[in-house]
């Protein structure tokens, strides 16, 4: 009798390891279910160069992409290439205090030759200027928006050509393209009345910043949801008794 009850005892013993090792087990399945749907769906959201990237370099470069801004001003000219070169070396002359007595900050002599040269009667009348802090996308002429977002920053640009003509460009700021203004997003007017000073860039970062937080915050509050859910759903199959909360 003894030697039954042992065994039964042995017998009942090993059906509820078994058993634990079982909800142990499904209980593994469901997370790695959770983990292998999620995932792949994450990853191929992401171009095939952009899966393995820091999350916070992607953010990064999504805001920057999606918040470009410019302040630039134009000259349209007749489709002369020589109208258009003579015009901006007379301009840079007039700025350089090697080739002036009287050397004049770059925009008010930029914007006094739009408005004295510049077929754009639209914007000649504001200096040539195209628009303040303007998001990509916002020039008629697609070369023109374009060049906003690729020539230096404070310097006469161009000739650029498009369907209407030629044009000279300068921009004067731009948010969001550090690889190519650096920490300076903005020029202004130096002390001396005519030199060009580079400033800005603190508050782009500071925005940043901010949305690449908010991104990891709400990407780790999804896998806590995702861990919840699978929680809820091994009760629900009775793969465990209980949920950690209870």
């Amino acid at each position: 009798m003894k030697n039954e009850g042992s065994q039964e005892g042995g017998h009942s013993s090993e059906k509820q390891k078994y058993s634990t090792n079982r909800r142990r087990f499904d209980r593994k399945k469901i997370f790695l279910g959770f983990a292998t749907t999620l995932l792949p769906l994450l990853l191929f959201s992401l171009p095939s160069s952009q899966a393995f990237l820091n999350p916070v370099d992607i953010i990064t470069r999504d805001f920057q992409a999606l918040t470009r801004k410019v302040t630039a001003r134009h000259i349209l000219l007749p489709k002369s290439i020589d109208v258009a070169l003579s015009l901006k070396q007379s301009m840079r002359n007039k700025v350089s205090p090697k080739s002036s007595d009287n050397p004049k900050y770059i925009v008010d002599a930029f914007s006094a030759a739009a408005q004295k040269y510049s077929r754009d009667e639209e914007t000649a009348m504001r200096g040539g200027l195209l628009g303040t802090l303007v998001p990509q996308g916002y020039c008629r002429a697609k070369e023109l928006d374009a060049a906003c977002f690729e020539v230096p920053l404070g310097e006469i640009s161009g000739p650029i050509e498009s369907e209407y003509g030629y044009h000279l460009l300068l921009v004067t700021e731009r948010t969001n393209c550090p690889k190519l203004d650096g920490n300076g997003n903005k020029i202004i007017c130096d002390i001396d009345g005519f030199s060009t000073k580079f400033v800005g860039g603190e508050e782009a970062s500071e925005q940043i910043k901010t949305v690449a937080l908010q991104q990891i915050g709400f990407w780790l509050g999804v896998s806590l949801a995702g861990g919840v859910l699978a929680e809820v759903a091994a009760k629900t199959a009775n793969v465990i008794d209980t949920l950690p909360w209870e």
